[in-house]
Parts: structure tokens; sequence; C-alpha cells
């Protein structure tokens, strides 16, 4: 670990000292209403919530992913509920029910994935999208960690410390040297629905859907 540490944070060093960047820059361009085509001119969002006995968060969570700022029928909000606890399944649905609404049930152009202690931002998708939709090369872009209760206690301290130093050290060195690394599942926003298809979809075997879609097969 030492050693990997070491050359990450050589890297980091490197990239910001000589200001390496990867060599091709990403368009980014705000999404502007057109008139003619109105909401249809938007890309069609499916936004997926993974939960599992989550008692403490399923609400906040539910109510962050509805909370998102986005024509209404070209956003659909999934909530994979695969509680064992019937009771917290039962408050999972009722939940779900009061934010439901109709929707357009078109196919979905990208796809969206919050683990369920994660809100995100109301503006997520406007900052996320456009480099999907103006990159095609894109399959996926991966958006930083916030933590609400980093300072409860010693314990959330360090495990902040600990992805803080993942995202701003070992996840910026790969993107500077246009390297592979494993995209983490939560606040993902996947590329071309296509791409998750291409790659053979989720796996229902496994809990950890950002491992198995970094290695397809």
């Amino acid at each position: 670990m030492d050693a990997l540490q070491g050359g990450s944070q050589s890297g980091l060093f490197y990239s910001r000292f000589f200001r390496r960047r990867p060599e091709k820059r990403w368009k980014w361009e705000a999404i502007k209403d057109d008139v003619e085509l109105g909401n249809s001119s938007y890309p069609m969002v499916l936004v997926q919530i993974p939960m599992y006995n989550e008692k403490e968060v399923y609400q906040l969570s539910i109510g962050a992913a509805c909370g998102l700022s986005w024509p209404s029928d070209r956003i659909i909000i999934q909530v994979l509920d695969d509680s064992t606890d019937p009771l917290i399944k039962d408050l999972v649905e009722v939940e779900v029910q009061r934010w439901a609404s109709q929707r357009n049930k078109h196919k979905c152009d990208y796809v969206a994935i919050f683990d369920a202690d994660f809100q995100p931002e109301p503006d997520f998708l406007w900052r996320t999208v456009p480099f999907l939709l103006h990159n095609p090369d894109i399959a996926l872009v991966q958006a930083r960690w916030k933590f609400v209760n980093a300072d409860e206690c010693l314990m959330t301290r360090m495990q902040e410390m600990s992805l803080d130093y993942h995202f701003t050290v070992e996840q910026e060195v790969g993107s500077a040297f246009i390297a592979f690394f494993g995209f983490n599942g939560t606040q993902l926003e996947c590329g071309e629905s296509t791409a998750l298809d291409e790659a053979g979809g989720w796996k229902d075997r496994t809990t950890v859907e950002d491992m198995g879609f970094s290695c397809p097969g």
C-alpha cells in the first residue's frame, strides 16, 4: 500500500507541477432550451437507487433523487429495494408511492446510480449530462463524493480521509495520465445506456455493481 500511495502522490505532483492533462479536452456546454422541440430535446435519464434494509436513509435518498432538477417527463426514478425486513420494504413502498408521478416510459439515454446513503445536489444532472451529450467517446462520468456525517466520530473522519485520498489522488492521477481506473458506483453517470448493454448489464449475482461493470465478463 505504501508503494502504491507513493506512486500516486508522485504522479499527482507531476500532473499538477507540469500541468499535465489529457491530450483531448472533453467538451462541456450547458444544455439549452429548444423552443420547437421542447422537453424532447433533453436526454432521457434513468436514476437508480439500490437499497437493502436502509431504514435510516431511505427517505432522504428518495427525496433527493426526486428533487433533481430536470424536466419531469425526461427522467425515470427507480428504487431498487432488496430489503429482507418486511417493515422496511413497506416503508420504502409508501415513500415511493408518495413521490410517484406519471413518467415518460421511453428508452433512457443515460443512467445515474446513487447508493442509498447518498443525496445528490439538485443540479447534478445539469453538471454531468453535458459531458456525455457532447462527447460520444465517454462511457461514464465519475463524480466526487461528499459526506454528511464526516465529523460524527473518529471512525467517520478516518473513512472520509481514506476516500478523499482515493478521489483527490488516485482518481486524479489516473485521469491525468489517461489510465484505466474502476469507477465507484455511487454518484455515477453512465453514459449511453448501450454501454451498459455492451458490458453485459448489471449482474444480479453480485452486490458490488460498480466492480461488476468495471470488469465485465
